[in-house]
């Protein structure tokens, strides 16, 4: 008799959790809306490297993405609009995601995907650099249609 009563307790797990499943899989993913001022931007060359670092833990990364520069100082949100704390936490996120793709080159664009970033969420690498990166990510989803987390990469 508990016997019975655990077999159809697990198949009617099993079968909510397949549900579940298959309601999360069949979801739509919600169209970003880019504006014409966004698209010249990602169109845009004008001072096309930008420089993330922190002198103090000695921390540096390079993007070399055409039209970030332009994006960063005309559309990004201002430094001072988001907190330290978010953008460690969202960029904690998307770092892991990140350098999950850079692992797997056959299933991600290594054109996209080249290299991993060495970003540890105990080092205080200050607001600038955080405020940066996160913005690249931010960037980097808008102009590739990627998705590095589960948020919807607004501005």
């Amino acid at each position: 008799m508990k016997r019975k009563i655990l077999n159809a307790l697990l198949k009617i797990m099993g079968v909510l959790s397949l549900g579940l499943l298959l309601a999360h899989c069949g979801s739509t993913k919600e169209a970003l809306s880019i504006s014409d001022k966004e698209r010249q931007a990602f169109e845009s060359t004008k001072g096309d490297t930008v420089r993330i670092a922190n002198e103090e833990t000695e921390y540096e990364i390079i993007i070399i993405d055409p039209g970030f520069y332009t994006w960063l100082n005309s559309i990004a949100r201002p430094e001072g609009y988001y907190s330290q704390s978010f953008l460690e936490n969202r960029n904690i996120l998307m770092v892991m995601e990140w350098n999950r793709r850079v692992l797997q080159p056959a299933q991600f664009s290594p054109n996209l995907y080249e290299l991993q970033i060495d970003y540890k969420s105990e080092i205080d690498y200050g607001y600038e650099v955080n405020y940066k990166l996160y913005n690249y990510f931010i960037y980097f989803q808008r102009k590739y249609n990627q998705r590095l987390g589960p948020f919807l990469p607004r501005i």
